[in-house]
């Protein structure tokens, strides 16, 4: 049967699939840590310097990993990174990187710092804030997504692109109205498209925004969760449904009061290819003098609300998706909880488990770390 044959029937049989009901049962083997390795800070690799590492994703063609770097091409031109380790049921290796490409523009130019933006060029040709890549697995070219900004200077809408292997531009997917900026509507300022993950065997492309949308609602306190979205397309293109995610509050208030405090979704990961109702998503949290706070959830949309035609979240009585906490890091004995922002499946372990592999972004800070975490997951607890 051809992939388009196959990505229709998932597509078509994806309001089906919905309405079923959920097989998992609770397990008892505990999430552990396999290993964790730091990568130095400012580390130079062919031209550029090694930092922000917003997301990984496993290369099943290569054995390798690809790494997105959200430097805005402030330091280096829009980039990413190829790396490889070791990694068994025992241990996590040292990473050694093995390349890196800049992200293209569709002229075959690198994307443009924010500070040399040209407004008036079309939106593929402006400058991008990148945050999660995947491995097409049909193809083996590079989907990625990117925040766009929301600024008095530029109001870019977030994105999510194809890439060749070296970076070339192929296309953009079209992205819900919803999550395109206008001056009262669309994603806030850095809270816009981070998370996406490939679904049913590789015909479904689904993205996460990092918040709620303007119209939505307020962000998450140390008080009151928020909403924000999950979408479901068609590897082609046409938007199928779209999920309302709930975000957990703040986990603490900052010190001083007053001081800066975020959480948000910064990865999504499909937990079974051939069921696209179930993904893990990744809060992160960073709250000023107590710390980072990274939790991973179990979630499952079938019975869910199909929110894609829902003005406001804030405003309908909407069935969000179900979560369940499957890890919090900082019950793992690592060195620190710095800024994780990425995750991908690895390698299968025996006893039935599955490794997941973590990245942080350092934000090129010479007080954070380049983290790179291994768990093995008990597939009972999927």
């Amino acid at each position: 049967m051809s992939r388009r044959v196959i990505a229709a029937a998932l597509i078509g049989a994806l309001p089906l699939t919905l309405m079923a009901a959920p097989a998992a049962e609770a397990g008892h083997r505990p999430l552990r840590l396999i290993g964790e390795q730091i990568v130095p800070n400012f580390l130079p690799y062919e031209g550029t310097i090694v930092g922000g590492l917003s997301s990984i994703d496993y290369d099943h063609r290569t054995g390798e990993y690809a790494l997105i770097c959200d430097d805005r091409s402030a330091i280096n031109p829009a980039r990413f990174y190829t790396a490889k380790f070791t990694l068994d049921a025992k241990g996590l290796g040292p990473v050694t990187f093995t390349g890196t490409k800049p992200l293209l523009r569709p002229d075959g130019t690198p994307y443009p710092p924010l500070a040399k933006n040209d407004p008036t060029r079309p939106p593929n040709m402006q400058t991008i804030d990148p945050e999660e890549l995947r491995v097409d697995p049909w193809t083996g070219q590079y989907v990625w997504s990117q925040e766009g900004e929301r600024s008095a200077a530029a109001r870019i809408d977030p994105s999510i692109r194809e890439a060749e292997r070296d970076g070339s531009y192929v296309r953009d997917l079209p992205i819900p109205a919803n999550e395109k900026m206008t001056e009262t509507t669309g994603p806030r300022q850095n809270l816009a498209l981070e998370g996406v993950t490939f679904a049913g065997f590789g015909s479904l492309v689904v993205s996460s925004v990092e918040g709620p949308l303007l119209q939505d609602g307020p962000e998450s306190t140390t008080t009151s969760g928020s909403l924000s979205r999950i979408t479901v397309q068609s590897r082609f293109g046409p938007v199928l449904a779209q999920y309302a995610y709930p975000q957990e509050k703040v986990f603490a208030a900052p010190n001083p009061p007053g001081g800066f405090a975020t959480t948000g979704v910064s990865s999504l990961l499909a937990v079974d290819q051939a069921d696209p109702t179930r993904y893990l998503v990744m809060e992160r949290s960073f709250v000023t003098g107590v710390g980072n706070k990274i939790r991973i959830y179990a979630i499952d949309t079938k019975g869910a609300t199909n929110v894609a035609k829902v003005p406001s979240l804030g405003d309908a009585k909407v069935k969000p998706v179900k979560k369940r906490l499957l890890a919090d890091l900082s019950d793992f004995k690592l060195s620190t909880v710095d800024n994780v922002e990425g995750m991908t499946w690895g390698p299968r372990l025996p006893n039935g488990e599955r490794s997941l592999v973590l990245v942080s972004d350092n934000n090129f800070s010479a007080t954070q770390v380049t983290q790179f975490i291994a768990l093995a997951v008990p597939a009972e607890r999927l």
